[in-house]
């Protein structure tokens, strides 16, 4: 499942107007709160991408939206495949989970973009 944040853009006289919109088409988005002067801050969510792109054009559609940009997104696949990946890899050094090490002894180079 997909979880994504989505900024909604209108002209503040109508706000109250798009908020009602979409209250009223649950199955797309949820509203979550507002800023009086035109922005309006849902979200989505979708079994992939493809979907959330889809309610993301649907809320693009609607009446007196003048923009809707997902800003936030959470994929639990991709998130999970990110994870299992950096259980399989060992990316911290071991000494770093040593607690017996001394931190003293440990040799800093100033910049780490010449010693990886």
């Amino acid at each position: 499942m997909n979880i994504s944040s989505i900024v909604v853009k209108t002209l503040p006289e109508n706000v109250e107007k798009v908020i009602q919109i979409i209250k009223d088409n649950p199955d797309i988005c949820e509203y979550h709160l507002h800023d009086p002067k035109g922005v309006i801050i849902v979200t989505v969510e979708g079994k992939d991408v493809e979907e959330e792109v889809n309610k993301l054009v649907d809320i693009q559609c609607f009446d007196y939206v003048i923009a809707a940009d997902m800003m936030m997104t959470y994929q639990e696949d991709q998130l999970d495949a990110e994870i299992k990946k950096l259980e399989a890899d060992a990316i911290v050094p071991p000494m770093l989970n040593d607690g017996n090490m001394d931190p003293r002894k440990i040799k800093y180079n100033g910049d780490l973009r010449k010693r990886f």
